[in-house]
């Protein structure tokens, strides 16, 4: 399905997002111009315990929502009054952190009489790919890949999605998460791995790579974590010291061969010539550059977005919010959270008559 850009050029849509420790909310016009994207991070406050704390999100998306919306639409140089449609996350998600979105959503809609759209968190990550790849359409393969979620995913069209392979247990950004706590550098992890591994030896210690039997396409992290934990267990108790940086890089190699392997068997198979990337992990510079050889070798089109668009913002919910709206998708009062919403699945969304 194609859409008129001429049509669509004047559209804007502000876009909210608070499905985990970020309070965002941009405004994106023609649904791929990115007019503002203001963030605020939770960061400081959650690094003292090592991981989010969902209540302590909560609380802080509360209290920061108000300004972060005036923010964005300051940015902009809009008003709300020039607002055609309100996007906003309803999963997947922490439940009480994606409620303070919708309820914002949904009371600014009501209150200026604008239209609001549910959107799913990692369709909009798969949407970030729009913004820097103006002339990206489907059909597209994309490895969504980031703290929660690790799936490959087949984008039919606009709005259309067939999960092609998940993550069995932990996800990829889950085990770079714990991996960065057991070796010292703590939260967040993938950012902190990503630089150690620079100055160590991806093959200083040999990790499994795991397959799984029922779906060859299908992502485990959990015995690769494993065997990183029993490895620095096994030092310890030989009263042994391991190098940081050789961990993190042989961590590392192992998670990324993991990804691109699988990746890039399922677009061999199905014929894919473009391939995006998403997601927070999405930002590893080390995958990318793994990506982008091995597409380069099978001639697959690559794209990726810019690192700032592959964290948890605002501008991929509106943009992903711009093509639900053009598809006719509209929720009203009874939207809720969804913290377990799958991709394709629209639950208290529906297309107006």
């Amino acid at each position: 399905m194609s859409f008129n850009t001429k049509d669509n050029s004047k559209l804007l849509v502000l876009g909210i997002e608070s499905s985990c420790d970020e309070t965002a909310a941009s405004v994106v016009r023609g649904c791929r111009e990115v007019l503002s994207n203001v963030i605020y991070s939770q960061i400081d406050l959650h690094t003292i315990y090592g991981g989010v704390v969902p209540e302590i999100a909560s609380r802080g998306h509360i209290e920061k929502i108000n300004q972060v919306v005036k923010s964005a639409l300051d940015e902009a140089k809009v008003s709300l009054k020039d607002i055609d449609a309100i996007a906003v996350t309803y999963g997947p998600g922490l439940v009480g952190a994606l409620l303070v979105g919708v309820a914002h959503a949904k009371a600014l809609g009501w209150a200026a009489g604008i239209p609001v759209v549910g959107v799913n968190h990692i369709e909009g990550h798969i949407c970030a790919n729009y913004i820097d790849n103006i002339s990206l359409e489907p059909p597209f393969m994309c490895l969504v890949a980031s703290g929660g979620h690790s799936h490959l995913v087949n984008v039919e069209d606009y709005g259309k999605y067939e999960i092609i392979a998940r993550t069995r247990d932990d996800a990829a950004g889950e085990a770079f998460d714990k991996v960065a706590r057991a070796i010292g550098l703590g939260y967040p992890g993938g950012p902190k791995i990503d630089r150690e591994a620079r100055n160590g030896n991806p093959d200083a210690i040999s990790f499994p790579r795991a397959n799984v039997r029922e779906n060859e396409y299908d992502f485990s992290f959990s015995g690769l974590k494993s065997a990183v934990l029993n490895y620095l267990n096994a030092c310890n108790m030989k009263g042994e010291s391991f190098d940081v940086a050789d961990v993190a890089a042989s961590f590392q190699s192992a998670a990324i061969d993991i990804l691109v392997g699988h990746s890039m068997q399922a677009a061999a198979d199905r014929g894919v010539k473009k391939f995006a990337i998403a997601g927070g992990v999405a930002s590893n510079s080390a995958l990318r550059q793994a990506l982008e050889n091995e597409c380069e070798k099978r001639e697959i089109e690559f794209m990726k977005p810019s690192p700032v668009y592959c964290t948890d913002n605002a501008a991929m919910i509106g943009v992903a919010g711009s093509y639900e709206y053009n598809l006719g998708y509209r929720s009203d009062l009874t939207l809720n959270a969804v913290p377990n919403l799958s991709i394709g699945k629209r639950e208290g969304v529906s297309k107006k008559s």
